[in-house]
């Protein structure tokens, strides 16, 4: 052949491209599946280093965070309830109570608010999350 190969055409014996016996597609396809295999694999890593570091994960869990309307009016409850700090983190559908609203204090310290569906305060307790 006089052209040189463009991935369509095979490669022919001493064109300089090295593959004489292989079509140069071939080479493409197998990069795209390790590729592929390599995203998979990112994936299943992924999921797995929260557990193995002993993060919250439990089986079906999802933890979904307060929205709209909800969330001003758990904030508000929690914020009245302690009677300062700031909002840092919500959850809906707690292992606990319907709202879980987590406050950080002025002095760095983080308590976990429990309220149920109608914004009541059903419970609060220091985060002591153990980081060991």
């Amino acid at each position: 052949m006089s052209t040189k190969p463009n991935g369509n055409d095979p490669i022919e014996p001493g064109d300089g491209t090295g593959g004489a016996e292989r079509p140069a597609g071939r080479t493409r396809r197998t990069r795209r599946w390790l590729a592929v295999g390599g995203a998979a694999a990112a994936a299943v890593l992924a999921l797995a280093v929260p557990a193995v570091a002993g993060g919250d994960v439990d089986a079906g869990e999802t933890d979904q965070p307060i929205t709209g309307e909800a969330l001003d009016k758990a904030s508000a409850a929690a914020l009245d309830h302690l009677g300062e700090g700031r909002v840092t983190d919500t959850e809906v559908d707690d292992e606990d109570s319907y709202y879980e609203v987590e406050v950080t204090l002025d002095d760095g310290r983080q308590i976990d608010v429990q309220l149920d569906e109608d914004f009541n305060v059903v419970g609060s307790e220091a985060d002591t999350e153990d980081d060991s």
